[in-house]
């Protein structure tokens, strides 16, 4: 009976009138809505629920505390983690401010030189542990500054008992870190420390130091920081240092045997003649260092420029390709401003092909002003101008923004090279012979490859770029006065420079290196260029120059007349000389009648041109004025003109 009312109980439970849940007392039941920004409620966080919670001491104290006191106590906290931490923390802290009174302008030199030997006396034994800190790594550079200086100074005071004690200073901390370089080479803070031993060592310590890199050359290469200690040694380094961190990169053998380096011999091909090595396995251990470097784009190192430069005369075709390829684009801007780099950047662009030679000018966009006043950099561009057909892409990137900076550019020294070579190529005039050499070099892997492929005379390329598939060594296949018609003449280049020497005549004709652009321009550059597309401009630069002329002479004594002037006084005789029409409208509007006052001084060697023209009509210009002159003795006769332009 007991189980049938419990069935029946359920049954009730289950069935619903109308099939509706039953009502329940919603008041009870049903969800309150949340307000914005409410927390649900966590039984766990009711303090009833842990009565035995121990209360924070820490927590009741901050909440005391005032802000100020706040940023003290972080304050000691911080303190106290450092000092756990570095184990010469109190150590760092005192050197750091004997620095502050070591470096101040102010202090006498005793007094400097009395902190820097108690800063010495602190760190005696300590130095390798705390060379590589930030502080201390700059303490020392200081102490290190200041005991050679304090050397000197006794030197010169003839103390002998004051140079001994600064160079025993010195020597030990040298000592100290001897064991320790290669390790500090590799720190961000150590190796400027190394740096400034180098600078002040001895002739046999940094010859100590040289010796101690041995074996460990092409690994601090692939360095980042490493590699600028390398750098830094190769620079200070004699020839034969040189070579011996050179030849470590060369070959296994010679870097485990010092003793198979030969003094002599600079070259590798030389070296590899005379040890007998294997050619290939020299080709492969100099591919091993190099790959690595290129790939981390550590380049800018003058012994890795040195490097590649032997490289490329022994670099089968494929490898010099392969290199060149890597090479070509914004890397090698950051090569061009040594003189090998600049060397493997005049390769690059020789035997780059196309596509490799857009690259590289792309990559000088925005830096060809910087390039073109670098001495190195400038050959390179000087070697785009010469070699690359694509002419287009030359006068959009290059032209266009050299013609931006042309007035700061015909005044500097490097920076008128490219104009200078697209008016006159390969002058000797303005090119050393290191230059010209430079521009005629070549990888034999791949100029052997590139004579079998130019074709024969009156052959034309299908292509419609020339420079699309060949490599030449002289250059691309169009013929270079067409080039330089389309990079000088139709860019407007030669337009904007006449326009440049016009309204700077004076001031170029006084340079001693806007002086020949001037010269140039006026001349119409080699093979006459400038003709006749710019004569009316060329003659509105003659009566420019001749009105600077026809001026009467200053009182002042520091405002020379261009005729008395050192620079242009020559600058004009050359022009007279070679230019006729020049000549013409030189006599003609400013020395016409007035031969008598230029007869002397820097101003008759410009009077007495037009007697030594090889033209008869300038000659008969001013020889009814000048003849009286030389009769009374007032004007030298000038000598031959042959003899003359020798010594011209």
């Amino acid at each position: 009976m007991a189980a049938k009312d419990n069935d029946t109980r359920l049954k009730k439970r289950k069935q619903v009138p109308g099939g509706t849940k039953p009502e329940t007392n919603r008041s009870s039941d049903s969800k309150k809505p949340r307000l914005a920004g409410s927390k649900p409620t966590n039984p766990r966080n009711n303090d009833s629920s842990k009565p035995f919670k121990r209360p924070n001491p820490v927590a009741e104290k901050t909440t005391s505390l005032s802000k100020k006191e706040l940023r003290v106590r972080a304050k000691e906290l911080a303190e106290a983690r450092k000092k756990k931490r570095k184990p010469y923390y109190n150590l760092e802290h005192e050197l750091a401010h004997l620095w502050e009174k070591m470096r101040s302008r102010d202090i006498s030199k005793e007094d400097r030189y009395n902190l820097v030997s108690e800063a010495l006396q602190k760190m005696k034994g300590k130095i390798p542990e705390i060379a590589s800190s930030h502080v201390s790594s700059r303490v020392l550079q200081t102490c290190v500054k200041y005991c050679s200086k304090a050397e000197r100074d006794a030197k010169k005071k003839k103390a002998e008992g004051d140079v001994k004690k600064r160079k025993a200073e010195k020597d030990a901390v040298f000592e100290e870190l001897k064991p320790h370089f290669l390790t500090l080479a590799r720190s961000a803070y150590g190796v400027h420390l190394v740096k400034k031993m180098l600078d002040n060592t001895s002739k046999q310590q940094l010859a100590e130091f040289i010796s101690s890199l041995h074996g460990h050359v092409a690994t601090l290469l692939r360095h980042m920081v490493g590699s600028v200690v390398v750098e830094h040694a190769y620079q200070l380094g004699n020839a034969t240092q040189k070579q011996e961190l050179l030849v470590e990169l060369y070959s296994t053998e010679l870097q485990l045997f010092k003793d198979l380096v030969l003094k002599k011999e600079g070259r590798l091909v030389d070296i590899i003649a005379k040890l007998d090595l294997q050619k290939s396995s020299v080709l492969k251990h100099m591919t091993s260092v190099i790959q690595p470097i290129l790939e981390k784009g550590i380049v800018d190192h003058s012994i890795l420029h040195r490097v590649l430069i032997e490289y490329f005369t022994i670099a089968e075709e494929f490898s010099a390709a392969d290199v060149i390829k890597q090479l070509s684009g914004p890397l090698l801007v950051r090569m061009i401003h040594t003189r090998d780099g600049s060397r493997v950047g005049m390769l690059c662009v020789k035997h780059g092909s196309a596509k490799e030679r857009k690259k590289i000018i792309k990559g000088m966009k925005g830096h060809i002003c910087k390039i073109a006043c670098d001495q190195c950099g400038s050959m390179v561009l000087v070697s785009l101008v010469s070699v690359v057909d694509d002419t287009k892409l030359i006068t959009k990137v290059v032209i266009n923004e050299l013609q931006e900076h042309l007035k700061d550019l015909v005044f500097d020294k490097d920076g008128r090279r490219p104009l200078l070579q697209l008016l006159h190529p390969n002058c000797s005039r303005y090119l050393t012979p290191y230059d010209l050499a430079s521009l005629s070099l070549s990888i034999p892997s791949l100029s052997n490859k590139v004579e079998a492929d130019i074709p024969s005379e009156g052959k034309e390329s299908e292509t419609n770029d020339p420079d699309e598939n060949t490599k030449l060594v002289d250059g691309g296949k169009k013929d270079p006065s067409v080039r330089r018609q389309e990079l000088l003449v139709k860019s407007g280049l030669a337009e904007r420079l006449v326009d440049v020497c016009i309204t700077s005549a004076g001031e170029l004709l006084r340079s001693n290196f806007g002086k020949e652009v001037i010269y140039e321009v006026a001349t119409g550059g080699a093979d006459g260029i400038l003709h006749p597309t710019l004569d009316d401009k060329l003659n509105e630069l003659y009566e420019a120059i001749a009105t600077l002329v026809a001026e009467h002479k200053s009182d002042d004594p520091k405002e020379e007349h261009l005729l008395e002037n050192f620079h242009s006084s020559r600058t004009i005789r050359r022009l007279i000389l070679d230019c006729p029409a020049f000549a013409s409208t030189l006599w003609n509007k400013a020395l016409k009648g007035k031969c008598e006052l230029w007869a002397q001084g820097h101003s008759c060697r410009v009077v007495s041109a037009y007697l030594a023209s090889s033209d008869s009509h300038v000659n008969k210009l001013a020889k009814k004025e000048l003849q009286p002159l030389i009769d009374a003795g007032t004007l030298k006769v000038p000598e031959a003109p042959a003899a003359i332009e020798t010594k011209e």
